[in-house]
């Protein structure tokens, strides 16, 4: 009788010998088990992520139609927009914006402040992976908020959000909570407790989101504050996703597709780099 093992049975011993990775290419369980715990991380707390976020965008709403009438029009892009209508679609993206970000500065935060970063940076996970599944989890709440906005606003009697151009509203829908998310991922990464993080949110995230043409078209700004606009990107997020309701933009809906992909990509290559360093991370 041979004494040498069958030759399956070598194959596996040494895939399973010290040092020889098994995982190749996409390490697809890992990447789908971390993005589920991001999904499950916000959804535990969903009255404070998800509700009470959309409860308060359409208050936004109420407050402003209330205050104005809501019958008064917008002019934008050479049409007259009753307001209701044009600024439904600017509340829907801000709050999804201001969500990706929450969530995505809140993950690798945590973990610093509470010393379980290592649960982020020991599992067989590459860098590119690692940020996927973040940026995947942030965007998937901002998805929720919008969609729970929008039933809430399609309910709501004199407000049309009836999508047009469902194209750009996927586009930009989806580039802008990527943009938020990877701002919340550097956030993280720079911040060394919570008031860092809500500082960028008070002093950087709301006043661009706010002076971006949410509540107004920019058309009627003075010239030096329409200049401000045209480049804060923020402002191409909202009148992008503007337009695939409403038809019309106050600035070129192409160039601001261009404009917020090249700063993903920007941002993404930063995260990456960053994350691969460890900056701040494994001090």
């Amino acid at each position: 009788m041979s004494s040498q093992p069958p030759i399956g049975e070598i194959q596996s011993s040494v895939m399973n010998a010290p040092g020889v990775p098994v995982i190749r290419n996409v390490n697809w369980g890992g990447l789908r088990t971390l993005y589920i715990k991001e999904v499950r991380r916000f959804f535990k707390v969903q009255l404070q992520t998800i509700w009470a976020p959309a409860i308060t965008t359409l208050l936004f709403l109420i407050i402003f139609t209330v205050a104005t009438g809501g019958k008064r029009p917008v002019h934008v892009g050479g049409v007259d927009v009753p307001f209701a209508d044009f600024i439904a679609p600017g509340l829907i993206v801000m709050g999804m914006l201001q969500n990706a970000f929450a969530n995505a500065s809140f993950s690798l935060l945590v973990g610093k402040i509470q010393g379980t970063i290592v649960d982020y940076l020991m599992p067989p996970l590459s860098t590119a992976e690692l940020l996927v599944a973040m940026v995947g989890g942030a965007v998937t709440r901002a998805l929720c908020v919008g969609l729970t906005v929008w039933l809430a606003m399609a309910l709501w009697p004199g407000v049309h959000v009836t999508p047009t151009h469902p194209i750009a509203i996927l586009w930009f829908g989806l580039l802008g909570a990527v943009f938020l998310a990877l701002i919340g991922i550097l956030t993280s990464i720079w911040a060394e407790k919570f008031d860092h993080a809500a500082a960028v949110q008070n002093f950087f995230i709301a006043p661009l989101t706010l002076l971006s043409g949410t509540f107004y078209s920019v058309d009627h700004l003075a010239p030096a504050f329409r200049i401000f606009s045209h480049i804060n990107p923020f402002f191409y997020v909202i009148s992008g996703f503007r337009y695939g309701f409403l038809g019309t933009a106050d600035s070129p809906v192409m160039l601001g597709g261009i404009v917020i992909l090249v700063i993903d990509v920007v941002l993404g290559l930063l995260c990456y780099s960053l994350l691969r360093s460890g900056w701040k991370l494994k001090n």
